[in-house]
């Protein structure tokens, strides 16, 4: 990319003549030496310039690129860790990232893995004899040249005589391809710590899934820390490699000369896993492979799994996962991937870098449907997709899988009863799909909706269990059962248990009765979860004005203190740990909009409360850490949580809009009428596109009607509509 107003003209005497990238810490350009050599020169961003702790750490980095500089590394060129603006120019590599490549192409097999595997593990040995651990072994760390595989960002590297640097509360690396012991004890990580992190590159490179993904960050540094690595797409004779890479104990690990006698003894020709082979995916941080890791920390891997799923333990869903790693992980970075990946294209303007490089499913073109019922009263649905799926809900629809590359109804479950406005899709797992069956005659009969459990594959029905229905009292939305990764709660009719059951089995794992005198509903917040209750007076007289939070512990049901708020609020979901609130403005019924922001403390039970800059009368919602308002005009606002402070505030075209749902950097907004607006997390209009149902208004406080699965956009419309577009070609407005 060329040159842009603002950046320099040459570094350290060197011209330079483009962009490569630019990230959290730095900006890489490509330039020339005297003899015509090309070379990539990272400027290290000024405001960390003054930063001695960073100054430190880019001093270290220098150091251990020079090293290791060799066949399988970028040689460092030259450096000035100690000018006003510090800088390393190392030998230009040419060729696409392995996380651009797997994007882009798929997974890699036969000899092109092969090759891979015995490169990467000869660039180990190498970097390892001369006493280096690399520490950020990842697809973005390394650059496919035609001359071979090249392992490139010693950002936070160390010697083994040195002392380990982490940034002040922070363990920094990337929780999908990083050791246990980097994830527990950072200071102590040695050689062995980067041969697990090549074993998870390499089930990477093979199957385009990592060995330990899951849903958050924070869950995948669990289960690299606890759990067995997924293994079953990876070929036979590569997995009898790769398992003892990934042992927890690092002294059961080959080093890297032991690895390298194992791998040149694979055939060319791998043959197939003895599972299904792994989907293609993406990689978050796939900027330009000389600029790809100038952040910190970046959260990478990819969080729209095609693959099934683990079906957690209901601890495990919990959000106790950070806790149960150790004393060594303070917090995961994740700056770079909020911040980065979705607002520094290598041209300078907001968009996103990981919806480009994501590839389509097999066939997939535009499509658009309608899930009609039985009752010719049309409605909206919520949908969720999962793998080659997409599952919705809704509208008198109890769910319905439909193929995400064309739309094409693979089964349909409807609901006998009269459609109820806001009740849709309750969640689905690796195998299960849950929803709502609502009674034909549920005025007349006083009968409660039930939750129905279906088999995803071919629809047949599990199990069933009537549950209440008060959610919307408490929350504003009807959210009568939550699914927690295999694990769904709901409340008993009489309202006096909150029931833990298996998704797919309907096995009862406990029943907590509720505090006495009051009524409860499961409020999710991340990977928290909550009861929210309040005397049983005021949900009757539907006005829930002094609500009492409880932590709920999902293993084993029971409510943590209770920990009164100043209502009437509604919960909007997690930030920073916490569940965040909005309590609302109310004139009598009549309400006026939202004026406070509260935000709960589970740890300490403490509430802190700020006034909002105005009154948002708007639909809610959470996203990121930031709290979202979208008014009935369109106009759509970003406020900070923790200070109440308004971020940024932008008129749309998208009125009635629900949201938001996040991805790849882009936020989504979407009305009834199917008008989609994308936004960067500061605010700037990307793209927006024209209606596409015939609906207007829509519900109050409506739940986001978009959903994403790499580059595919999903919205759901008025009259049953559910329509899909590649998000880097938005159908044209106008």
């Amino acid at each position: 990319m060329s040159l842009r107003g603002g950046d320099p003209a040459e570094i350290g005497g060197y011209p330079l003549e483009a962009r490569l990238g630019s990230g959290g810490m730095g900006t890489v350009y490509l330039a020339r030496t005297a003899s015509g050599r090309p070379v990539a020169i990272k400027l290290i961003h000024q405001q960390f310039a003054g930063d001695e702790e960073f100054r430190i750490r880019f001093r270290q980095e220098v150091a251990a690129a020079r090293r290791v500089s060799g066949a399988f590394t970028a040689a460092v060129v030259d450096a000035d860790p100690e000018a006003e603006h510090p800088w390393m120019a190392t030998a230009y590599i040419e060729g696409h990232t392995l996380a651009q490549q797997i994007a882009k192409k798929g997974p890699l097999a036969g000899a092109e893995l092969r090759t891979l595997a015995i490169g990467l593990t000869e660039a180990l040995r190498d970097i390892h004899r001369v006493g280096v651990v690399h520490r950020d072994l990842k697809p973005s760390n390394v650059v496919l040249s035609p001359e071979g595989p090249r392992v490139i960002d010693f950002g936070i590297s160390r010697a083994a005589d040195q002392q380990t640097l982490t940034m002040t509360g922070r363990v920094i690396g990337t929780p999908p391809f990083m050791s246990p012991e980097q994830l527990q004890a950072p200071r102590g990580v040695g050689p062995r710590s980067d041969v697990f992190s090549l074993g998870t590159l390499l089930v990477y490179a093979a199957t385009g899934q990592g060995p330990f993904d899951a849903d958050s960050p924070y869950m995948t540094a669990y289960q690299v820390v606890h759990e067995a690595p997924e293994l079953d797409a990876v070929p036979t004779v590569l997995r009898a490699v790769v398992e003892p890479c990934l042992d927890k104990d690092p002294d059961a690990r080959p080093s890297a000369d032991q690895l390298l006698e194992r791998l040149r003894d694979l055939p060319t020709e791998m043959g197939d896993a003895a599972g299904v082979r792994g989907s293609r995916t993406r990689d978050v941080d796939t900027q330009h492979h000389q600029g790809s890791s100038l952040g910190g920390g970046t959260v990478g891997g990819p969080s729209n799994s095609p693959r099934p799923r683990r079906r957690w333990r209901s601890a495990l869903a919990a959000a106790v996962a950070v806790a149960a790693l150790g004393g060594g992980i303070a917090a995961l970075q994740l700056g770079s991937s909020d911040s980065s990946a979705g607002e520094s294209g290598e041209d300078g303007e907001d968009r996103t870098v990981a919806a480009a490089e994501a590839p389509l499913p097999d066939g997939y073109r535009p499509w658009r449907t309608t899930v009609p019922n039985d009752k010719g009263i049309p409605d909206e649905v919520r949908c969720v997709p999962r793998g080659d799926a997409l599952f919705c809900g809704g509208g008198g629809v109890v769910a319905t899988r439909l193929r995400i590359s064309d739309g094409k109804e693979i089964w349909k479950v409807k609901s006998p009863g009269v459609p109820m406005q806001g009740m849709h899709i309750a969640g689905v797992t690796h195998d299960t799909v849950l929803g709502y069956r609502i009674p034909d005659d549920v005025a007349s009969s006083g009968k409660p909706v039930q939750l129905v459990a279906l088999d995803a594959r071919t629809s047949k029905e599990l199990w069933s269990r009537p549950i209440s229905g008060q959610s919307q009292i408490y929350t504003g939305r009807s959210q009568d059962a939550v699914v927690s990764g295999s694990t769904v709660l709901s409340v008993e009719p009489g309202r006096k248990r909150v029931e833990a059951r298996d998704a797919h089995s309907g096995r009862m794992l406990w029943s907590t009765p509720v505090p006495a005198g009051s009524e409860c509903t499961p409020v999710p917040a991340g990977q928290r979860m909550y009861a929210m209750c309040a005397p049983a007076a005021q949900v009757a007289n539907i006005e829930v004005r002094n609500p009492v939070l409880h932590t709920l512990d999902l293993e084993s049901g029971t409510f943590g203190k209770g920990i009164p708020v100043e209502g009437p609020v509604h919960p909007v979901g997690g930030a920073g740990g916490g569940l965040v609130l909005l309590h609302q403005r109310l004139k009598g019924p009549e309400f006026l909009g939202y004026d406070k922001v509260l935000r709960v403390d589970p740890g300490s039970g403490r509430v802190s409360t700020r006034p909002l800059r105005t009154t948002y009368n708007a639909t809610s919602g959470t996203a990121d850490g930031t709290v979202y308002f979208a008014e009935p005009t369109g106009r759509i606002s970003a406020v900070d949580p923790v200070t109440g402070k308004q971020k940024w505030s932008r008129q749309t075209g998208v009125e009635g809009a629900s949201g938001p749902t996040a991805s790849g950097g882009v936020l989504y907004f979407s009305s009834p009428s199917g008008r989609v607006v994308a936004l960067s997390p500061r605010g700037k209009v990307l793209w927006s596109t024209d209606p596409r149902a015939e609906g207007l208004g829509g519900e109050v406080n409506a739940s986001p009607r978009v959903a994403v699965s790499g580059r595919v956009v999903f919205v759901a419309a008025a009259k049953n509509t559910v329509f899909s577009f590649d998000a880097t070609k938005p159908p044209e407005s106008g």
